[in-house]
């Protein structure tokens, strides 16, 4: 007899009925950031006039709240840009707890005083905060964040965090000029308390999600990792192959002729303005809905399942990625499609790349193959199960 059923997010319900539509809720309560970091898809100037004139009210942010409470929200993640940039944070966390959600805290560091440490430690967040870090010197940090000074507020941020005992873990971007101090943050990251594990890394950079500069962009394509490299750097978890066979088993099929094959719509990310976003990085305006005019539960309850109801149309995606079994593998998505062309069903051939690289490192894939092309592409994976998960059974489909 099983004592345990696993439940999508949609299908739990808690005490009196109540609907868990949303397990987590991300909020950018802005995009401006205090840093002017070399591959950041999103930031904007601290101090801009618009964005400020524009960002959500204290107000706003916790109707958002109330609302995600009442759908049974247990998780809310403050997100940017960079969060403690707003004035009201420490209000707005405090409003998150006592609406009895857990608070995911993302964040730079710098701006971490004594007092926001105190109030983590009295009321803590129920979960780690995550701190991006540039650099193990002053110099690296510094040029990575385009801010002198920057490393010694970092540094000042995570001697309080240690100080007051407040769980955090740390992830880098993987940008070759810091290549020289890798082993020295996989060191100091190991020192930290809650870290259980390698560090996490960007290293696919994501160009600008609102399309909103050219030059940057040229130079975020610049930073990103080959796709060897990649895939050197995922291998080397000592698990990586066994956590492969499990994924495999559960996500290796064709993506079909939908435009959203993943998971979007079943949760939702608000942006600074106040605009619920389908998916996280999708900055488009048909698929996103002004949460001052609709209400968060019709938004996740009709707004949502019809936008992912949309076709691909794409003759190149439909011969390829639409029929491609490496979907679990690629990042190709409608979101990545927008920022690298200005479209929602272009396929990105540096995604492709990645994915077909880490197929071939996996031995799923022959060296001139492509993956669109494979007959027999359900017998490779399950012999890779089979081999790496042997516990598991392929998906169907």
């Amino acid at each position: 007899m099983s004592y345990v059923q696993r439940l999508e997010p949609h299908e739990f319900t808690l005490g009196g009925g109540k609907k868990l539509l949303l397990g987590q809720i991300d909020i950018e309560l802005t995009e401006r950031c205090n840093n002017n970091c070399v591959h950041c898809c999103i930031n904007l100037p601290e101090h801009d006039p618009d964005a400020l004139k524009r960002e959500m009210s204290t107000d706003v942010v916790k109707k958002i709240l109330t609302d995600a409470a009442n759908l049974a929200c247990m998780t809310v993640r403050f997100t940017g840009g960079e969060p403690l940039l707003r004035p009201d944070l420490a209000e707005l966390y405090l409003f998150a707890r006592r609406l009895g959600m857990m608070v995911v805290l993302f964040t730079n560091g710098r701006l971490i005083t004594r007092e926001l440490a105190e109030l983590l430690a009295k009321y803590p967040p129920g979960r780690v905060v995550e701190i991006s870090v540039y650099g193990m010197s002053a110099e690296s940090y510094d040029r990575v964040a385009g801010h002198a000074g920057a490393f010694v507020e970092f540094r000042r941020g995570i001697e309080l965090l240690l100080e007051y005992k407040i769980p955090f873990i740390v992830k880098a971007p993987k940008l070759q000029f810091l290549n020289d101090e890798h082993e020295q943050f996989e060191a100091w990251a190991a020192t930290i308390p809650a870290m259980d594990n390698i560090p996490g890394y960007s290293i696919n950079f994501d160009l600008r999600s609102r399309r909103d500069n050219l030059a940057k962009n040229t130079h975020i394509i610049t930073l990103r990792a080959t796709p060897e490299k990649t895939v050197a750097l995922l291998s080397r978890n000592p698990g990586y192959l066994s956590d492969m066979g499990q994924f495999c088993a559960k996500f290796m099929r064709p993506a079909g002729d939908r435009l959203f094959s993943c998971g979007a719509g079943h949760g939702t990310c608000i942006d600074a303005y106040g605009q619920a976003q389908v998916c996280l990085p999708l900055r488009h305006k048909h698929y996103s809905v002004d949460l001052q005019e609709v209400s968060l539960k019709r938004t996740l309850e009709e707004m949502f399942p019809a936008m992912c109801e949309m076709k691909v149309t794409n003759p190149d995606y439909l011969r390829r990625c639409a029929v491609c079994f490496l979907h679990g593998l690629c990042e190709q998505c409608p979101a990545k499609s927008w920022a690298e062309y200005g479209t929602l069903d272009t396929p990105v051939e540096y995604l492709c790349e990645v994915a077909h690289a880490q197929a071939r490192f996996l031995g799923l894939l022959n060296e001139h193959e492509r993956a669109w092309e494979v007959g027999d592409a359900k017998e490779r994976v399950a012999a890779f199960v089979a081999q790496h998960w042997p516990d598991g059974q392929t998906a169907e489909g």
